[in-house]
């Protein structure tokens, strides 16, 4: 992936005209980045912060069709999204994996209507019929904690999972490979614009502990993809502010409170509001909120408020009522913010999920949309600026994202389930991760599906500037094991730090940086700002 001297060398090669400078570096830019270099183009792509560390880290973890979005007649919206759903499943195989939901139905019967006419209609948008229904009994089967006196049966319908700061790191790194150039810890600062005041560059800034000053960087088209922060760069062309940002949080739970073998779609017994409790990477997620978030984007990362962790333990509480599920078991908390354009709905969940594409003073700016549609949203930006581009390109013949590789037989020391995971996340880069790997670094990482081995490699070539970059986004296990991962910090260290090169003073600093971040916005109590 990135070498060891690969920040230095990139930044050596910002003096050019580019065919595309991308803004963000989430899972828009990303995708845009991806496309641009299988089309021929000289594509940069910075990021302010680390790669996924906005949005596109803290989502639900769910390639999906948005079964509430029916609810709300954004019948486009889930056509598109459950499309490419069943794309994803084949492109990124072991990377997106089906995942079955089981959707409890109530005694009342124009509730369990409702719910019929659901995943029927969630199938025929998909051309496919995979859903059933279950007797109470079959439910209780599936998932014995369902036990409540107002489970009349349910349904049984399919959807995707994913771990989306992989999907990302997986992207960045087939779309380097194939010759384009990504830098976290940029931040573009200004636009650059021409005689006639058409955007054509931005002024960079090395914001990485390198520390490598600033450089002017000319493009033929500037793409803003930086989802809840697009409003700030389209002010520098004097754009009006046209987002609604709303915080969607989540919380964590240990397998051993909360253990699921499916996905549970459960109805908040408040506001009725559609939410998921989701098996996930050794863990369970329960969420999510929608609520505007009135915090200035400059203070920092978002984080659980009080409110919505008693709104999230409410609907937990009701679905599986003997479980008594309370603060205390809380492993961690999460809270990404989406970019919804704002149409001025009262209820934040009615606003539509919609992409848009705008162009203003030569900056086109990409946004809206889901995570599920971020191929859609790439051909979309990339469909505006061709008349700026140097050759056309061929958009109705579909790329592939994810490089094709073989599976072959699974290493000694490993499963085949083990296995098939790195390969999801690493693709042809696991091979390289596994060799010549002390077999004591094979082993699971306690309960969860990583392996030790997985810390070493990724400090080696991850782009990890920060020691949060590894354990928020990378290997996970900031959000997976208890108080951030803090009782297996020195076996992390052994491994992490001779590959990083740091020196003592520079991994305590790091360490308190991140134990800062994890206690503001991923503790089960967030601090906040």
């Amino acid at each position: 992936m990135w070498g060891k001297e690969w920040r230095q060398q990139a930044w050596n090669q910002l003096d050019r005209v580019w065919d595309i400078l991308i803004i963000g570096g989430g899972i828009t830019g990303a995708g845009i980045l991806r496309q641009a270099v299988e089309e021929g183009y000289t594509a940069l792509l910075v990021e302010s912060g680390d790669f996924s560390s906005g949005t596109s880290s803290k989502s639900s973890k769910l390639i999906h069709g948005g079964f509430r979005y029916l609810r709300n007649k954004q019948f486009s919206v889930t056509r598109e999204s459950v499309h490419e759903r069943e794309w994803l499943l084949k492109e990124a195989r072991d990377l997106v994996t089906p995942l079955g939901f089981l959707m409890p139905c109530p005694h009342d019967p124009k509730v369990a209507r409702q719910y019929s006419i659901g995943v029927i209609l969630y199938d025929l948008l998909a051309s496919k019929w995979q859903h059933s229904y279950l007797s109470r009994s079959e439910m209780l089967k599936r998932c014995p904690d369902l036990e409540s006196a107002d489970l009349n049966g349910g349904y049984l319908y399919y959807d995707a999972a994913m771990d989306d700061s992989r999907v990302i790191l997986r992207l960045l790194g087939e779309a380097v490979a194939a010759g384009g150039t990504a830098l976290n810890y940029t931040r573009a600062s200004s636009l650059l614009k021409d005689a006639s005041g058409q955007v054509r560059g931005a002024m960079l800034v090395d914001q990485s502990p390198a520390g490598m000053g600033e450089r002017e960087v000319q493009a033929r088209v500037v793409i803003n993809a930086t989802g809840p922060w697009s409003d700030e760069l389209r002010a520098q062309v004097g754009a009006p502010a046209r987002l609604r940002r709303l915080r969607g949080s989540h919380l964590v739970f240990s397998r051993e409170r909360l253990n699921l073998r499916q996905a549970i779609t459960l109805r908040h017994p408040g506001d009725h509001r559609a939410m998921f409790a989701i098996p996930w990477e050794g863990v369970t997620l329960v969420g999510t909120t929608d609520l505007d978030h009135a915090y200035p984007l400059a203070q920092g990362e978002p984080f659980t408020t009080p409110r919505e962790i008693d709104y999230i333990l409410t609907a937990a509480r009701d679905t599986f009522p003997s479980l008594g599920l309370g603060e205390a078991d809380i492993l961690s908390s999460f809270s990404g913010l989406r970019p919804v354009v704002n149409t001025g709905q009262v209820d934040p969940s009615k606003e539509s999920r919609a992409h848009v594409v705008w162009e203003e003073n030569g900056l086109i700016t990409i946004t809206g949309g889901k995570y599920t549609t971020f191929r859609l949203m790439a051909e979309a930006a990339l469909q505006r600026v061709l008349p700026r581009l140097p050759h056309p390109a061929n958009l109705a013949k579909r790329k592939h994202y994810f490089a094709e590789f073989s599976n072959g037989a699974s290493p000694s020391g490993l499963s085949a389930p083990q296995y098939r995971y790195l390969l999801g996340r690493y693709g042809s880069a696991t091979a390289e991760l596994l060799a010549g790997t002390d077999p004591v670094e094979l082993q699971p990482i306690h309960h969860l599906p990583n392996i030790w081995a997985e810390l070493r490699w990724t400090a080696r070539g991850g782009a990890v500037e920060h020691l949060d970059d590894l354990l928020l986004r990378r290997v996970r296990l900031g959000l997976l094991l208890p108080d951030g991962a803090r009782t297996d910090m020195e076996r992390i260290r052994a491994l992490a730090q001779p590959e990083l090169g740091w020196s003592n003073e520079r991994w305590d600093a790091e360490l308190t940086r991140y134990y800062d971040i994890y206690a503001k916005s991923y503790s089960p109590a967030p601090l906040g700002f």
